[in-house]
């Protein structure tokens, strides 16, 4: 299998393409998406078996309630609409229909953050993390990449309750250059430090990544992790990490409230560790509209504005 074509692409466009793989090989799988097919690439899928692709137009809830009953016959339902819909508008349909009687749907949402860049507030899904981790029995993950989604999808490909990815709309720094693996509930440890663990994760991987080879050239030796299960949450690699460096700072593209640092706040706190602990996210306010590359340098989300948060830690 050629891995090369998940390379410098969107973790969207990996996930068409590895979506459309893993149907060729189960045909219990069905696409079912809100009059967004193009966007969330389906169109290879809905060309090669329409009699497996279900279109419910602007009516999310309908869409979600529909889903659980292709569960509940023993098909494998992937839900895919932008993250603002499929975590807002349909989310009672989520927990009452799909998680709470733990069916194995896969809701796989494209635009999420702020990669919508000029649509503004009502397109910016930075809600989404928080919601969903507050739903019993929902795994909740995030790929760093394009390659990471493909890796992503195996991860969850067994799993037989509902799961949340959250995919973006840009290409986000590469991260994994070749197959490695994700398993549910564990971190991908990506680099070793000494002076400081960033935990991170979707497009704020790579981000991170770039800020730690910022912080060597002046001394400072990063940590980097990839926290692509948000939950459940890798605690083992949380505490490891705060004995290790001492500080910890958490990168996410999601308000401040109630996502990965709050999550891993949670495990801090209940370690009883004295370890230096910062949150970089979005502010806990409505987002402005812009080009996708100036709201993560507005917002101190790209490589440089880590590096700088990380070094007032120090």
């Amino acid at each position: 299998m050629d891995n090369n074509k998940y390379l410098n692409i969107s973790s969207r466009d990996a996930y068409g393409i590895a979506f459309y793989q893993q149907a060729e090989l189960d045909q219990r799988i069905v696409a079912i998406t809100a009059d967004v097919p193009d966007s969330v690439r389906f169109t290879k899928f809905r060309e090669k078996w329409p009699e497996r692709f279900f279109n419910f137009g602007i009516a999310e809830q309908n869409m979600m309630g529909a889903a659980a009953g292709f569960a509940r016959e023993g098909k494998i339902p992937f839900v895919s609409v932008y993250a603002i819909f499929a975590a807002l508008r349909a989310l009672e349909q989520v927990r009452t229909d799909i998680a709470y009687p733990n069916l194995p749907v896969r809701i796989c949402t494209t635009h999420s953050g702020i990669s919508l860049g000029q649509a503004g507030p009502s397109h910016h899904s930075i809600e989404d993390i928080g919601v969903m981790r507050s739903i019993f029995n929902m795994v909740v993950m995030a790929p760093a990449d394009g390659m990471a989604t493909a890796m992503a999808l195996e991860a969850i490909k067994d799993h037989p309750g509902p799961v949340y990815m959250r995919l973006s709309r840009a290409v986000e720094p590469m991260v994994y250059r070749s197959k490695s693996t994700y398993k549910i509930g564990k971190a991908n440890v990506l680099r070793e430090g000494k002076d400081i663990t960033i935990i991170a994760f979707g497009a704020s991987v790579g981000n991170a990544l770039i800020a730690a080879d910022i912080l060597t050239k002046e001394g400072i030796q990063a940590g980097v992790i990839d926290m692509a299960f948000i939950k459940p949450i890798d605690r083992e690699v949380v505490i490891k990490a705060a004995k290790t460096t001492g500080r910890i700072l958490t990168v996410e593209e999601h308000n401040i409230v109630n996502g990965l640092g709050s999550a891993v706040a949670e495990v801090i706190a209940e370690s009883n560790s004295s370890t230096s602990f910062k949150r970089l996210a979005l502010p806990d306010s409505y987002t402005i509209a812009g080009p996708y590359p100036d709201l993560q340098k507005h917002y101190y989300l790209d490589s440089e504005g880590i590096a700088k948060t990380a070094k007032s830690m120090l």
